[in-house]
């Protein structure tokens, strides 16, 4: 796939699959897991997908939302505490300012990304000393089950399958976030989701 061709829709912009439903529950519980327990977080969502799920979810913490999307719902706009940019992620990281958010979610998007290292160096630049950044991304074992699921069974949305550019273990994660600022010991990496996902967690 040419690297000039661009994304022109969210995830969940056309309805989600049972096993989109179920990875996206899982990944929920994840990020509450490590989410801190305050009610005036300023957290990012990067990628956050059509109906801004994961932010909707998190309201009670916030003080501030801020989702990223090449396509939102426009009823969501008009949301409280949210502030969602229609804009490619490349494009919009390097307008937010130095140190501005508690907590950056990277949930099922890196895999999405040509250039994933200069996305977590803008990460670890826009997060507030302290802060964390959470990432999910698909093992190599999960590309197998991924592909079945879309290709073969139709359970899952083809385009966001066709559209992976990597998959991801330990040592191809751990590498990209130390060189992006995170020091490894503020970075924390498990499998879950049956080992077909990866989930990070660094605190700068």
């Amino acid at each position: 796939m040419s690297r000039a061709i661009r994304r022109q829709e969210s995830f969940g912009q056309y309805g989600l699959s049972l096993v989109d439903r179920l990875g996206t529950y899982l990944s929920r519980r994840a990020i509450l897991r490590h989410l801190p327990r305050r009610r005036d977080l300023t957290i990012l969502d990067i990628g956050c997908g059509y109906h801004a799920t994961f932010l909707r979810a998190l309201t009670p913490y916030l003080a501030e939302g801020v989702g990223i999307d090449v396509s939102i719902a426009g009823e969501l706009k008009e949301l409280p505490k949210l502030t969602l940019i229609e804009s490619e992620i490349g494009n919009a990281l390097p307008n937010l300012e130095n140190a501005r958010f508690d907590v950056i979610l990277l949930i099922s998007v890196l895999e999405h990304l040509w250039e994933p290292g200069c996305i977590l160096r803008e990460c670890h630049r826009i997060l507030k000393p302290g802060g964390v950044l959470l990432i999910n991304v698909p093992t190599w074992r999960g590309k197998s089950y991924l592909e079945f699921s879309a290709f073969r069974l139709g359970l899952s949305a083809r385009t966001e399958i066709e559209d992976h550019k990597m998959y991801y273990d330990r040592r191809d994660l751990w590498p990209f976030m130390v060189e992006s600022g995170f020091k490894p010991s503020g970075i924390r990496l498990r499998y879950h989701k049956f080992g077909l996902n990866l989930f990070a967690v660094a605190k700068k």
